[in-house]
């Protein structure tokens, strides 16, 4: 079974003066499709903060680590910046999707600079911070994830 990590990433759930809401969610979606999940873990925005949350996960095992929140243009939004500090290479098209998923909801969408890709044999992907944005990004990609992380590990069969 696939393993997934959820990190919530929020000034205002990690103080406790707002509920986290996408974080129980995105975990929700995961398990339903057949993932074994931990988290949400809440961390501010601070880029060394959620750096350090990502490796941790990643060192510990995730296949999948998936963020919510930071990925717009305020100025603790640093979430993306974090996670491209870590990857040994970025996946795009699963960025793209997400965004494009998105702005069939709202063209703000395409204002979130979310990233996806690769530390060692895990998946790392920003998802926005609220529920709708979080979900509709999950979902856009998940029917991929399950291949994705095959590939990640070795099996690089076609069919």
């Amino acid at each position: 079974m696939n393993r997934a990590h959820v990190i919530t990433v929020s000034d205002g759930v990690s103080a406790g003066t707002r509920e986290d809401a996408s974080g129980p969610a995105l975990h929700n979606l995961l398990r339903n499709a057949g993932f074994e999940v931990s988290g949400p873990q809440v961390v501010a925005d601070a880029q060394e903060t959620i750096a350090e949350a990502i490796a941790t996960a990643v060192s510990g095992g995730a296949d999948l680590v998936v963020t919510t929140g930071g990925t717009g243009l305020g100025p603790r939004d640093v979430t993306p910046q974090a996670t491209s500090t870590l990857l040994d290479y970025e996946v795009p098209g699963l960025g793209e999707l997400m965004r494009r998923a998105g702005t069939s909801s709202t063209p703000m969408a395409a204002l979130s600079r979310g990233v996806a890709g690769v530390r060692g044999q895990s998946l790392i992907i920003n998802v926005p911070g609220s529920v709708r944005g979080a979900t509709e990004s999950l979902e856009a990609v998940l029917p991929a994830l399950p291949h994705a992380i095959q590939l990640l590990h070795g099996n690089t069969k076609h069919e």
